[in-house]
């Protein structure tokens, strides 16, 4: 079988080589549509051996996408954007599951590398390539529409997803989303969209997380709440419909609404948070994680929900919440951060000193991690072990927080640690 990268790119000049690297050894093909760059984004990718096209802007990235697959001729096809890369241990996974025939479409985990929220996500981006798949919504382009009309069609095939980080992503990084001005691009897609599917509740679960996100509270809970209606009533007749003992086409659709009700309730626990409702916010990321969706997927509602706790003052749940989270991945280092910041608030600074030092290994670059793990070192008497984490903590945050490294300076010179 082969496979096919397909890409729509603007401007990407320095991102794209990164991207193009990491799957040139494992793709048969590379299709890049250019919508429009004015820096060397084209030459770059024919650098690489890819086949661009050329497509003018539209504001719909599903209408680019679809351009995109017209070009595609392998078998399968795999879809990446610019600031996107193929993580290498996924790829013997690939190279078997693209040989099975029951599969129609295969789910790939993301990793929001640097993300403040999320750190995971699921992404229908590798797919047969098939006639009547394709992307449909104008931001977020999927194919799960497509692909679950296809199946009441051609109910052989099967959808399938890979386990651990299949694709690493940068963009949702601060610097990223400043730079490409994301947040507008996105919400002028979405906005448009929404004035002609006004309760569609994967859109109001985007939208309205883009705008919780960038301070429009109000205004995303509005939407938040929509789109909760509208899953929460479909899925109740769902289950009288199961009740009654039929079966009929909304089944399909029934196993996708659990990530998109995942998403609504845990950004409106972000959003009540915000407005200082810890009961409301609360309430809702214990219903995120009793969905049954991918465990990773749920990281985010756990240590949200133990910040949530720790708060609050109930430590000891606090702790089974990270607890639970760093069971799903014991390679999340904000989890280890957090629950050492739990350790040390119950006392047990030993077992803390030990999470700080894991959050550190896992993110070097992880101020706050050594600037605790220098408050704690200093209540058990290692001096020397608390001055080499606080003057590293101090360092990291000359470039990432002047302000704090100077508080820091200042608080440990009147304490006479510092000359």
């Amino acid at each position: 079988m082969s496979i096919s990268l397909c890409m729509i790119v603007k401007n990407e000049e320095a991102a794209l080589p990164k991207c193009l690297n990491s799957v040139k050894d494992f793709v048969d093909e590379m299709v890049v549509l250019d919508t429009g760059s004015s820096d060397r984004t084209p030459e770059v990718a024919q650098q690489f051996g890819a086949k661009v096209h050329h497509f003018q802007w539209c504001n719909n990235f599903s209408t680019a996408r679809n351009t995109a697959l017209k070009y595609v001729t392998g078998d399968w096809i795999l879809v990446l954007d610019a600031d996107e890369t193929l993580s290498p241990s996924i790829v013997p996974q690939m190279q078997s599951v693209i040989q099975s025939d029951e599969y129609i479409l295969i789910n790939l985990i993301r990793q929001e590398v640097g993300a403040a929220q999320s750190p995971y996500s699921l992404v229908s981006r590798l797919f047969r390539n098939h006639p009547e798949i394709r992307f449909e919504r104008p931001y977020h382009a999927l194919v799960d529409d497509s692909v679950a009309t296809l199946l009441k069609k051609e109910p052989h095939w099967q959808v399938g997803y890979l386990q651990g980080v299949a694709i690493l992503h940068t963009g949702y990084q601060k610097g990223a989303i400043a730079q490409n001005n994301k947040y507008a691009k996105a919400q002028a897609a979405m906005l448009e969209f929404l004035s002609t599917h006004p309760n569609d509740p994967y859109v109001c679960s985007k939208l309205g997380a883009l705008y919780v996100e960038t301070g429009n509270i109000s205004q995303g809970v509005e939407l938040l709440q929509r789109g909760l209606n509208q899953v929460s009533g479909s899925q109740n007749h769902l289950n009288k419909t199961r009740l009654r003992g039929l079966e009929n086409q909304q089944t399909i659709q029934s196993e996708e609404n659990y990530e998109i009700l995942y998403e609504l309730h845990y950004h409106l626990g972000i959003a009540h948070n915000h407005f200082k409702k810890p009961q409301q916010a609360l309430a809702h990321y214990q219903a995120a994680i009793k969905l049954p969706i991918y465990p990773m997927l749920k990281l985010g509602a756990y240590n949200n929900l133990g910040n949530l706790l720790k708060d609050a003052g109930d430590l000891n749940s606090a702790k089974k919440a990270y607890e639970t989270a760093l069971k799903i991945d014991p390679n999340f280092a904000t989890g280890h951060y957090n629950l050492g910041m739990t350790l040390k608030a119950l006392g047990l600074f030993t077992d803390a000193i030990a999470c700080y030092q894991k959050a550190i290994r896992l993110n070097p670059y992880y101020a706050e991690a050594y600037q605790n793990l220098g408050v704690v070192q200093l209540k058990v008497g290692n001096l020397q072990a608390s001055l080499t984490a606080f003057k590293n903590a101090i360092l990291l945050h000359e470039q990432q927080n002047p302000e704090e490294a100077k508080r820091l300076r200042q608080g440990l010179y009147e304490m006479g640690l510092l000359k």
